[in-house]
């Protein structure tokens, strides 16, 4: 999620593909390294092609449940900080949205994803759930994870213990009403605006905080390929990126997401979800 700002600011996902030429170390940014120039397209492939992770970052995805599972599925434990990388092996990054749903932008963002076999995670805004409900419950069809981000979008930092409270119990009860007996496992905070309180609340309500480490800036509208440079600039071995598919105007974003995201598949990259 953005910085404090107004808010007016089935097909299997792609698992394969590998290909390993550098060996890169563990967080290594295969751009930065090599002195790349991310606005060349041609430069991004020459590098990119011949890189991949030799060491990954080792760890067990927990099984997620769905609304309609017959048995239930422990939880993960729960952990005290945000969590902003994912651990899926070489090459492994997770695409993260939020705000949405939304009437316009949401469809064609699950569009780019199907033609890209993709998974995401959708952090949905509970003013909009009620709103869309069927976006909701077609986010969910494609099998894509969707989290809690709050039921107004307040920044709750200003807001108090009860407030707190308010809001992802509300926000966790629109998703529970459009898809009755779906578990949500992650709670993202509106502008990444975490707080001792926060914690407590999505703790006691059984949820873990979602974080990210790729961040385009996409809702400032950069530009199309101002976005893709960003993305490609940044991404890495067990990388989060934040994009937004709600909130306003993101025709950029989706335009960016036609470029980078087959682009970083033909790199290698497999995009998973956070477990």
């Amino acid at each position: 999620m953005e910085p404090a700002r107004g808010r007016h600011g089935t097909a299997e996902p792609v698992n394969s593909g590998s290909c390993g030429r550098v060996p890169v170390n563990r967080g290594t940014n295969v751009c930065k390294t090599l002195g790349m120039d991310t606005t060349s397209a041609s430069s991004r492939r020459t590098f990119l092609l011949g890189a991949a992770a030799s060491l990954g970052l080792l760890g067990a995805a927990a099984p997620t449940a769905f609304a309609g599972s017959d048995r239930p599925t422990p939880r993960p434990a729960f952990v005290p900080e945000p969590v902003r990388t994912v651990e899926a092996g070489p090459l492994g990054i997770a695409v993260t949205f939020d705000d949405g749903p939304h009437p316009e932008f949401t469809p064609q963002v699950l569009r780019v994803l199907r033609r890209n076999r993709v998974r995401a995670t959708f952090c949905v805004v509970g003013t909009e759930v009620e709103k869309y409900p069927d976006l909701v419950r077609a986010i969910h069809r494609h099998g894509h994870t969707i989290a809690c981000h709050s039921w107004s979008h307040a920044n709750l930092q200003e807001l108090t213990p009860a407030g707190v409270g308010e809001e992802v119990e509300r926000g966790l009860a629109a998703i529970g009403r459009v898809l009755p007996g779906y578990r949500v496992g992650w709670f993202r905070a509106p502008y990444g605006r975490w707080s001792s309180e926060v914690m407590g609340a999505i703790r006691a309500a059984g949820l873990r905080p979602l974080g990210w480490s790729v961040d385009p800036r996409d809702w400032e509208r950069p530009g199309t390929d101002e976005i893709v440079r960003r993305v490609l600039a940044d991404v890495e071995t067990g990388s989060i990126i934040l994009n937004h598919d709600g909130g306003g105007n993101r025709d950029q974003t989706v335009a960016a997401l036609r470029q980078w995201l087959p682009e970083l598949s033909s790199f290698g990259y497999r995009f998973v979800q956070p477990a």
